[in-house]
């Protein structure tokens, strides 16, 4: 039986915007998007974020231009369930919250994009100003993913394409129960819906 993935994308929903996070200590991360790298990372010691607009308050959000997951203690925990090969989990402070959040760092990549099967493919020309993209995608519409391709991961962010982080079917229902999330989920797998 085949099974089912999702791409975690902002909601269009009222939204609880959080700032990049920043070391606990003061200053900036020197990679701030290291977060969405799709690689496991050293202990980064406290982190902490500021709300920088109340908006409505959601269990799992992302933060900052960076689009840093941040989710709930719930949320951490379907992770930490779901996913213990395959995600980081670190904590983080957000100012004035009492509740406990936590970054969610992805740390699977899979080559695992079908292309034939996505309606549209762009790639980073290979005149791009950013040479460090050569071989990468733009951006892809209507994604689609090889399901046996996966490696068996609960959470992942596709090669060459690490923007998309990708949850299994199992993560994306215990998601939903938790529920009050500014985050939608979107097929990545099955038939091409057309637009």
């Amino acid at each position: 039986m085949e099974r089912n993935f999702y791409w975690v994308n902002i909601a269009n929903v009222p939204q609880w915007y959080i700032t990049t996070p920043v070391p606990a200590s003061g200053g900036a991360f020197d990679e701030p998007w290291m977060f969405g790298e799709g690689h496991a990372l050293p202990d980064p010691g406290p982190i902490k974020a500021r709300v920088r607009n109340p908006g409505q308050k959601r269990t799992l959000v992302f933060a900052g231009v960076e689009r840093t997951p941040i989710g709930s203690e719930a949320v951490a925990n379907i992770f930490k369930m779901h996913a213990p090969n395959d995600a980081q989990l670190f904590p983080i402070t957000i100012e004035g919250e009492s509740e406990r959040h936590f970054i969610i760092n992805v740390t699977k990549t899979v080559d695992c994009i079908d292309e034939a099967k996505c309606r549209e493919v762009q790639h980073y020309a290979e005149d791009d100003p950013f040479p460090e993209y050569a071989g990468e995608y733009r951006w892809i519409y209507g994604l689609r993913i090889d399901p046996s391709k996966t490696e068996g991961a609960h959470a992942l962010r596709p090669t060459r394409f690490k923007t998309a982080f990708i949850v299994s079917e199992e993560i994306k229902a215990a998601l939903e129960q938790v529920g009050n999330m500014g985050v939608s989920f979107e097929s990545v797998t099955g038939p091409q819906r057309t637009p």
